[in-house]
C-alpha cells in the first residue's frame, strides 16, 4: 500500500502564528513573506510584508517520519517556495484546494476536508492542522475508506516533540497486523 500521506498545514502547526506577536519561539527564525500591495487609508501603495516563524528543525524530524509529505495549506505551492527551503524539505506536492479555497461549508465541516479525503484516494493518512474539529473526524470516518489521524496542533506553540511522537505512532499502527475479528 506504500507509505501514508501526512498532509502539513503550515500557520499553526509549522508556523505558531498566535504566539505572542513580541517574541519568537525557540528554536525558530523569521522569514519576511511578501504580501501583495495594498492601498493605505491614505490612498498609497504599501508593500507589506508576512512575518513568518519556523523551525528548521522540524524539516528533518518530519523527513524522519514513515509518510509521503504533502503540503494541505493555503500556502499550496507557495509552500515550496517560502517554507520548505527554511525547513530543509525537498519540493513537496501540494493539494490544490481550488475553488473550495476558505469557502465555508454550511455543515461545519472544514473546507479542507473533503479536498483532503478526494486527495487521499483510500490511502491512509495523518492531517496536522489548527482547524478541525469532530465534525471533520465524522466526515473522514464517514468518506474515507481507511485509517486517517487528524492531529490538532495548537497555533500558539506549533509542531513539538510530542506531536511527532503521536505521527510516528500512528504510522507504525498501520503496520501492525490487524487483529481478528
Amino acid at each position: 500500500m506504500g507509505r501514508p500521506l501526512l498532509f502539513l498545514d503550515v500557520d499553526g502547526p509549522l508556523n505558531p502564528y498566535a504566539a505572542k506577536p513580541e517574541k519568537r519561539p525557540g528554536g525558530y527564525t523569521t522569514i519576511r513573506v511578501p504580501r501583495e500591495p495594498s492601498m493605505d487609508h491614505d490612498g498609497l501603495l504599501r508593500r507589506r510584508t508576512l512575518r513568518v516563524w519556523l523551525n528548521p528543525a522540524h524539516g528533518q524530524a518530519l523527513l524522519r517520519l514513515d509518510y509521503e509529505l504533502c503540503w494541505a495549506t493555503t500556502w499550496m505551492d507557495d509552500a515550496n517556495r517560502w517554507i520548505a527551503p527554511v525547513l530543509g524539505l525537498p519540493e513537496l506536492p501540494f493539494v490544490d484546494f481550488g475553488d473550495t479555497l476558505l469557502q465555508e461549508r454550511p455543515d461545519g465541516v472544514h473546507w479542507k476536508t473533503s479536498p483532503l479525503v478526494d486527495y487521499a484516494n483510500g490511502r491512509p493518512f495523518a492531517w496536522v492542522d489548527d482547524e478541525q474539529s469532530g465534525l471533520d473526524e465524522l466526515h473522514v470516518a464517514t468518506h474515507h475508506r481507511a485509517p486517517g489521524l487528524l492531529h490538532h496542533v495548537n497555533p500558539r506553540v506549533g509542531l513539538r516533540e510530542d506531536d511527532f511522537h503521536k505521527l510516528a505512532e500512528f504510522a507504525r499502527s498501520l503496520d501492525a497486523p490487524q487483529a481478528a475479528g
